[in-house]
């Protein structure tokens, strides 16, 4: 069914999504920065979230009841000691010996891993009124980042997505990926409580957040990272490999999270 489109859009067309009808502009409006915040705050009441896509691609929709199925404490907590279980041993392994590389080719970084044996629990979320951006202002701020500095930012579109939450927006518009969407949708919605995730987009094989609350903590980080690794996605701590730790220090206070699957 189709909905009532806001003031001050540029032209774009209606097409189907599985059970949902979805706007997609013709091309990237040149304002996108500045109407962001604009559509968030309209999210709030008619439930149509603003979303970064790139025209024609393959999609798949997912039913929300796989994501609604996902018992998440649970799958984390068994997905986190299978984790452990394979890379115990290269978290245990000292460094590797620079002599044994061949010429030209620099040594991988020693990982220590998570420090925990166990699955320590979610991280604890971040309360409101702590002084950073709100929802709006990050996500924003996400966008005019992406336009900056991603080779591909400009070749999207801006669709227009009836949904029950932000998180829930890839699933719906079928994101093509190799990341395990129920799993995914979950961990976003979760993160959407806690720290004021939102998703801005999904295009090619890349997710992109931005993030109001952000842990301001490295122990509180820790846990964070350790959530964003069990999402699978092969840029946490593999791709380019990087130690947990250091990866875990980087999301202190970060306002923007990028997630891909090669």
């Amino acid at each position: 069914m189709v909905f009532p489109l806001p003031g001050g859009l540029s032209s774009g067309r209606f097409e189907r999504r599985g059970a949902a009808d979805v706007w997609v502009s013709e091309e990237l409006p040149d304002d996108i920065v500045e109407l962001w915040p604009r559509l968030m705050q309209s999210a709030a009441v008619t439930g149509v979230h603003p979303y970064l896509c790139w025209p024609d691609e393959p999609f798949s929709p997912e039913d929300l009841g796989a994501v609604d199925a996902v018992r998440l404490e649970s799958v984390l907590a068994a997905d986190f000691a299978e984790y452990r279980r394979r890379r115990l041993p290269f978290w245990s392994a000292p460094a590797q010996d620079d002599n044994d590389l061949p010429e030209g080719i620099a040594p991988w970084p020693h990982d220590p891993g998570p420090p925990f044996e166990s699955w320590p629990g979610l991280a604890a979320g971040v309360e409101s009124g702590t002084g950073g951006p709100g929802p709006e202002e990050a996500a924003a701020r996400v966008v005019e980042e992406l336009l900056t500095t991603h080779p591909f930012a400009h070749a999207c579109r801006l669709a227009l997505v009836p949904a029950p939450r932000s998180a829930d927006v890839p699933a719906l518009m079928g994101w093509s990926a190799e990341a395990p969407i129920p799993l995914l949708i979950a961990l976003l919605r979760s993160w959407e409580e806690r720290f004021g995730a939102r998703v801005v987009g999904a295009f090619g094989s890349e997710l992109f957040a931005s993030v109001a609350r952000p842990p301001l903590e490295l122990p509180h980080a820790e846990r964070l990272a350790l959530e964003h690794v069990l999402s699978t996605a092969d840029n946490i701590v593999d791709d380019p490999p990087t130690p947990f730790p250091e990866y875990a220090a980087e999301l202190v206070g970060r306002t923007e999270w990028r997630f891909w699957w090669d």
